[in-house]
């Protein structure tokens, strides 16, 4: 039986929460992530929702649980126990509506109030595909990424453009963190088990080491 494995069968668990404005894409990242399926007539989702992703990264099966704000945005009362355990996180805005980046900042906040501030965060442009109605500059993303120091990249849900590209960079640098947390340990007990929640800790600045989509 090489090279199966139960879908329970996984290394490490890693929470992502998609946050951002209402109705700039979100539930349709996770759908086309999780189930390669995009809904054009996708409605705010409500009541919780989430969806989970088994891949393999450096020989290590990453089981992604990816927790979509379920409307409550709308309402800025997004609960605690939303982000209660995060170790990654794509902030999302839609590049055909200026206020949804103008605000990027306040949905930060909430972010790094309530996580770990060594949280892998990267900023999405979604909605890329529609070029002819860009309202937001690919370099106005990039700057901001690199003012907070987060990862960046565009997406389209629609096209699936780089989104893939995006969930697997985030987990991919949540579990570099971590292999490198281990080696500092010197202890393979250092290695956290299955539910356990990860503190990671990463002083390379992002944006150095990871830049935008190509056009």
């Amino acid at each position: 039986m090489s090279g199966y494995r139960a879908d329970d069968e996984y290394d490490y668990l890693f929470k992502l929460v998609l946050i951002g404005d209402s109705g700039v894409g979100k539930s349709n990242l996770l759908s086309r992530f999780t189930k390669n399926e995009f809904n054009l007539e996708s409605k705010s989702t409500i009541g919780v929702e989430f969806a989970t992703k088994s891949l393999t990264i450096d020989g290590k099966v990453i089981k992604a649980q990816i927790w979509d704000t379920a409307g409550q945005e709308r309402y800025r009362a997004i609960t605690s126990a939303y982000y209660r355990g995060a170790v990654g996180a794509l902030l999302v805005y839609d590049v055909t509506r200026h206020p949804t980046f103008e605000n990027i900042l306040r949905w930060l906040k909430e972010l790094r109030d309530h996580t770990d501030p060594n949280i892998v965060v990267m900023l999405i442009g979604n909605k890329s595909d529609l070029r002819h109605l860009v309202a937001v500059s690919t370099e106005n993303g990039k700057e901001l990424a690199e003012k907070e120091r987060l990862y960046f990249m565009e997406t389209s849900a629609l096209e699936a453009t780089n989104v893939d590209n995006a969930f697997t960079e985030v987990l991919s640098q949540i579990h570099t963190v971590l292999s490198r947390k281990t080696v500092e340990a010197g202890d393979e007990a250092a290695v956290p088990s299955k539910g356990e929640n990860i503190n990671i800790k990463d002083n390379t600045p992002a944006w150095k080491r990871f830049g935008c989509c190509s056009n």
